[in-house]
């Protein structure tokens, strides 16, 4: 179709909900993790830790490198649903937020992307008063001791 910009899978997002970005210090998040009763493990999901375990064995570097370019991810994502509920009233508060449920992996050609448990993608549909899941877009980088992540949220 003329004036139609490619998208893959179908037509370009209608709409950009939020944006968000965040970037990590990747030596004291390493400190964190390896702290004696640290629960920060606790904040990635099975899937997220093995993944990480795996990307750090292949590429010869930490795990805590990886576990922050996540980490990164998951702040990104908070903000830019943050960004879109503007007024409205947040769903969580940094008590509560499960965040185990938001998920970064990445897929079979090692694209990362965002997942969301059900109750998560529920409260987030419910609090930006949305009919059907928005779609979420994220990049992941780390270099020279930080890690980074940039978060988009649209809808089609």
């Amino acid at each position: 179709m003329k004036g139609k910009p490619a998208w893959p899978g179908g037509p370009a997002p209608t709409r950009l909900l939020g944006l968000g970005h965040d970037i990590v210090s990747v030596e004291p998040f390493a400190q964190q993790l390896a702290e004696p009763g640290s629960r920060m493990r606790d904040l990635f999901s099975p899937r997220e830790q093995r993944q990480c375990a795996e990307r750090s064995r292949f590429k010869g570097d930490s795990e805590a490198v990886h576990l922050s370019a996540r980490w990164a991810g998951k702040e990104s994502v908070v903000k830019a649903w943050s960004a879109a509920l503007g007024p409205r009233p947040a769903p969580y508060t940094l008590d509560d937020f499960p965040w185990a449920g938001i998920e970064i992996l990445d897929d079979s050609r090692s694209r990362p992307g965002v997942y969301l448990a059900d109750e998560v993608r529920d409260r987030l549909c419910s609090s930006l008063e949305l009919t059907a899941a928005p779609i979420w877009r994220i990049s992941l980088s780390h270099d020279g001791g930080l890690a980074s992540a940039a978060a988009a949220l649209v809808v089609w």
